[in-house]
């Protein structure tokens, strides 16, 4: 993607500063620059559920297939109403988006303008820092604590021009976690009328231990909205869907401003069906928590250092972070630097199959050998 702006256009200057998302490089994209073919490369730079999609899903994909020339129901009936009746909340309370990030910019423009600042922590997930800039709102980023929110420094930044508070829980891409008594107090203590977006991509990759009932907690904070996502557990990333919780009037709120006909049909039967296929999720968990210790072991093996995760990555660090990528992609592995985020010493590697991790961890101890 080109980065070119006409300077003759007269652009506001929160869009001319703005900077365009840099995705994991495509498999496609790297076996023609390596000249291999694309079932040769093994990508773990986008955080997607190695299994793919359930057969539930992929089943409600191709029967929907059936109706493309007409468009999809702007309300998400299905979803909505297989959402209320999982999470037990009224449909009313729900606002489903071209994957959370939709929803995620979605209060950014309801709440963020000049002169006004969005709260968020050093290494937070750049779907935030891309939605406040696109308001032109200021950006107050507060440092991290050991790599994660530091959520009594966000409580002691807050002022009369903050108008939201993005926070992500497990984060990316470090993979912190808040405790949720600690995350449940935090958010009690934000003034009522400052909105609370807490963004749960990763949250069914939690282990059981660290559950807490934060749709709970909407019920009792009006100001707060919960974002999900089925990119990561339920293997949809290709279809882009995901949803917020919040009270009826900020929910309703947030669905006055989205942009019509957000999910397509595909996208919305595929994840409806995908909601009711407990073992599905519950194999892509174990899957992952199978994936995450073998990442560990192997990163041990090479000596290196890395964060532990809540969520289906690891942040690892191998010093010089760029020439490390360069030496994976031309050995046919895609990963994620994160320069982005400032760890230019880190890279963010997804959880594989077993085949694909230790595919990975082999790779990298070529690459910090050469």
């Amino acid at each position: 993607m080109t980065d070119t702006i006409n300077p003759t256009l007269r652009l506001p200057a929160h869009i001319r500063t703005s900077k365009p998302y840099q995705p994991g490089k495509p498999i496609e994209a790297l076996a023609r620059e390596i000249g291999v073919e694309p079932q040769a490369i093994v990508k773990l730079a986008s955080n997607e559920n190695p299994l793919g999609m359930s057969d539930a899903a992929r089943a409600a994909l191709i029967d929907a297939g059936a109706e493309l020339a007409r468009y999809p129901d702007n309300d998400c009936h299905v979803l909505l109403d297989a959402l209320s009746r999982k999470l037990d909340v009224p449909a009313t309370w729900l606002v489903a988006g071209n994957g959370s990030e939709c929803v995620l910019g979605l209060a950014a423009t309801a709440f963020l303008e000049p002169g006004r600042h969005a709260l968020y922590a050093q290494y937070s997930f750049m779907a935030f820092v891309n939605a406040v800039q696109r308001t032109g709102a200021v950006h107050k980023v507060v440092p991290a604590l050991e790599y994660g929110c530091d959520l009594d420094a966000i409580l002691a930044a807050i002022d009369d021009s903050t108008a939201l508070v993005y926070v992500a829980n497990p984060g990316n891409p470090t993979g912190s976690f808040v405790p949720g008594d600690v995350l449940e107090r935090f958010i009690a203590a934000v003034p009522s009328h400052i909105p609370v977006l807490l963004d749960e991509a990763y949250y069914e990759y939690l282990p059981v231990d660290d559950h807490y009932d934060s749709l709970a907690w909407v019920r009792r904070f009006p100001n707060l909205i919960v974002t999900r996502t089925f990119s990561k557990a339920y293997g949809l990333a290709g279809l882009r869907v995901g949803y917020g919780v919040a009270q009826p009037s900020l929910a309703a709120l947030l669905n006055r401003i989205r942009p019509a006909f957000v999910v397509t049909r595909q996208a919305e039967c595929a994840a409806a069906a995908a909601l009711d296929d407990e073992a599905f999720l519950a194999r892509s968990c174990a899957v992952n928590h199978a994936g995450l210790a073998q990442l560990y072991a192997g990163f041990d093996t090479l000596g290196l250092n890395y964060l532990r995760s809540r969520a289906n990555f690891v942040l690892v660090q191998v010093g010089d972070a760029t020439t490390a990528n360069a030496r994976l992609l031309r050995q046919g592995v895609i990963v994620r630097p994160v320069g982005v985020y400032g760890l230019p010493e880190w890279l963010r590697i997804s959880v594989g199959t077993e085949e694909e991790n230790e595919r990975c961890l082999a790779a990298l101890g070529a690459a910090l050998e050469s």
